[in-house]
């Protein structure tokens, strides 16, 4: 038997990447491992027609892998990152009535990332498993990530997943792409992105933001821990909260206090385009407007854990730790209080008249509140919710190194790989777009490889583009 071990680390180039590829021969079979250090890894493996002949093949993959910058190692001697795993110690509600529900989906473990828009609903889970369903309730399609769902984000037209192992996936293509390998020195608790920055908030009272190139910008250590509360807006404010309360900075380049204001410890933190809202160990969520100054406080019977608004600001929205939503006016006044019937929510998003939560117990509820569906479930005659059950059809671990070869007839942008400054970089080479930098994924970059993006946008604030869609491999 024949063994090769690879690593690839680029963390003092940009503190991201950290990687295994394994080869081993065993008689005619070459079984290929491959993935984030401190996992098992996806395998693959192949029947040769000799071992002379599985010997040469795992010779060629070693070699290809060195030639993208791996190299030989120990097998063991780095340490897989430390992960937090958000635990609530979900209690029975005390409110008898349930809330009206339309639908509620089982993921089959803890659930912690939602987000809805008029394309669909997507929810991530704690075994790494991520559903996109139709308002209705249906499944569309899943994935398969190697490590645990933190949260889903937006940022205008793309949407991210970031994932425990530090991993943050692009959604807006049919395959997801790798678009940030966050620092294994963060215990990633929450992050955001606008305008391609992305923001990470961890267990150690940190914010750090990293640019389209995967690298960091600034860092900056509060005093705090446990924070919980990251979010971005479009011009680059970032509302930060932990266990010392709520901060806001701003710069793309560096680091400015903007203002702050103590509370108990932050557990949860929504932004909805102009106001700023934390959930806090005190059964309160506070509302805070741009400039720092305390709107309104909304008080609830246990420690709140999500929260979010509508977006006109009518109606706040929050979850305890009692397995309890909660509505309020914007002005503080408490509407209504009901039961989840599915455990206390990790994370909530309302949209057309509905309130989505993901909760301890792995459910994605779709809650009906509208004024007319709260009042019958107020009395007690809400109609029972559907019950809809994950596929039961394991999918494949993704594997987002793989690139499809551009179809004869597609049409897109094209892009090529050089290297500049010892960095491999992105540029466009269709007629007529800016000599600027792509945003594209690292682990895809390869020196003299050009390729089709489906479609690519200036970024809002910065001067790179930012790819859109599918990409493809351009073979000559």
């Amino acid at each position: 038997m024949s063994t090769y071990y690879l690593e690839y680390s680029e963390e003092e180039a940009a503190g991201t990447s950290h990687k295994f590829y394994e080869a081993t021969v065993v008689g005619t079979a070459l079984t290929l491992t491959y993935g984030r250090i401190g996992t098992p890894g996806a395998s693959s493996s192949q029947q040769c027609a000799s071992p002379e002949e599985a010997e040469k093949l795992a010779l060629k993959k070693v070699n290809e892998k060195k030639r993208k910058g791996y190299q030989e190692a120990v097998k063991g001697v780095r340490q897989k990152r430390t992960m937090t795993q958000r635990v609530v110690e979900s209690r029975p509600a005390t409110t008898k009535n349930v809330a009206p529900t339309l639908w509620r989906f089982k993921t089959g473990s803890s659930a912690f990332g939602v987000f809805v828009d008029r394309q669909g609903c997507w929810v991530g889970n704690q075994a790494g498993r991520v559903y996109r369903l139709s308002h209705e309730g249906e499944v569309q399609l899943q994935y398969q990530l190697s490590e645990g769902v933190k949260c889903i984000v937006s940022d205008g037209s793309w949407m991210y997943v970031g994932c425990d192992d530090g991993n943050v996936y692009d959604l807006s293509g049919k395959t997801p792409r790798l678009a940030y390998e966050i620092n294994p020195r963060i215990d990633i608790y929450w992050l955001d992105i606008a305008n391609g920055l992305l923001a990470v908030s961890d267990a150690a009272g940190q914010l750090t933001t990293v640019n389209y190139e995967d690298e960091e910008q600034w860092s900056v250590k509060t005093g705090g821990s446990q924070a919980w509360m990251v979010r971005c807006d479009a011009v680059g404010r970032i509302y930060y909260g932990d266990s010392q309360g709520v901060r806001c900075y701003y710069g793309w380049e560096k680091e400015t206090l903007v203002w702050q204001h103590r509370t108990q410890p932050v557990l949860f933190g929504w932004y909805d385009g102009t106001f700023a809202y934390a959930a806090t160990t005190a059964n309160k969520v506070h509302k805070f407007g741009q400039d720092g100054q305390l709107m309104h406080t909304y008080q609830a019977d246990a420690a709140v854990f999500s929260c979010t608004s509508s977006p006109d600001g009518r109606f706040v929205f929050a979850g305890d730790n009692h397995s309890t939503v909660y509505c309020f006016a914007a002005d503080g006044q408490r509407l209504w209080k009901l039961a989840t019937g599915c455990g206390s929510a990790y994370s909530m998003q309302y949209f057309d008249e509905c309130l989505y939560l993901v909760t301890t117990d792995g459910s994605f509820a779709c809650l009906d509140v509208s004024d007319a569906a709260v009042a019958q479930a107020e009395q007690g005659t809400a109609a029972p919710a559907r019950a809809i059950k994950a596929p039961s059809t394991a999918v494949a671990a993704l594997e987002s190194t793989l690139l499809e070869v551009a179809p004869a007839a597609a049409e897109g942008v094209l892009l090529h790989c050089v290297r500049e400054g010892g960095k491999l970089r992105v540029r466009v080479t269709s007629a007529g777009y800016q000599d600027w930098y792509v945003q594209f994924p690292k682990n895809l970059r390869q020196e003299g490889q050009r390729y089709l993006a489906e479609r690519i946008e200036p970024a809002a604030h910065g001067n790179f583009y930012r790819v859109l869609g599918n990409i493809y491999a351009v073979n000559d």
